[in-house]
């Protein structure tokens, strides 16, 4: 392996860590806590280092971000994919996408709460917005080809998890909200 190989990986390796860094501290006290000054610490690399990645904490944000979008798809095409019909892939998907903004909600506020660059239906829509976005349409369906049952349902969902982390919507009537999604978005046979 070259030198420039070798420096191209450590740098590769340090951006990860800062990623890292920064969910774990979000997660753990709010992004608030996350600062440069405290995850040039937490790394253990200076402050002029964390910058030669990310030119400031909205770039660290987008970069979380981006790797949530790429979890939640994956969790969400998990769960599409174990089941067999329709409607239960609909409601599998849905579950997974209110658990991951129950688990994760640190995470799941730096991808849709937090003020970045990232939009959806755009030329330059990232990959990784793309595929999560995909994941909604393949249950969906692009009934009416240009993906609007695929938004609301997306949009009803990011409502639910976002009344009941602010504690506006009691969280143990969840699964029923999902059955009323469900019902209303489910594909018809034919």
């Amino acid at each position: 392996m070259s030198s420039t190989e070798r420096r191209e990986r450590e740098r590769a390796q340090r951006h990860q860590l800062i990623i890292t860094a920064a969910r774990e501290l979000a997660e753990a006290e709010g992004w608030d806590a996350v600062t440069t000054r405290r995850l040039a610490e937490r790394v253990e690399y200076s402050q002029p280092v964390l910058y030669s990645h990310f030119k400031g904490k909205d770039a660290i944000v987008r970069a979380v971000a981006l790797e949530g979008f790429d979890d939640l798809g994956a969790q969400m095409r998990r769960a599409r994919l174990a089941e067999i019909s329709p409607k239960e892939a609909l409601r599998a998907l849905g579950r997974a996408y209110l658990d991951f903004a129950a688990d994760r909600p640190a995470l799941y506020e730096a991808m849709f709460i937090m003020p970045t660059d990232l939009a959806f239906a755009g030329t330059e829509t990232p990959p990784a917005l793309r595929a999560a976005f995909g994941e909604i349409v393949a249950v969906v369906g692009p009934r009416d080809g240009v993906g609007l049952y695929a938004e609301v349902f997306w949009g009803s969902l990011h409502g639910i998890a976002v009344l009941v982390h602010g504690k506006r919507m009691p969280a143990e009537h969840q699964g029923d909200r999902l059955d009323l999604l469900v019902e209303h978005f489910t594909p018809e046979a034919g």
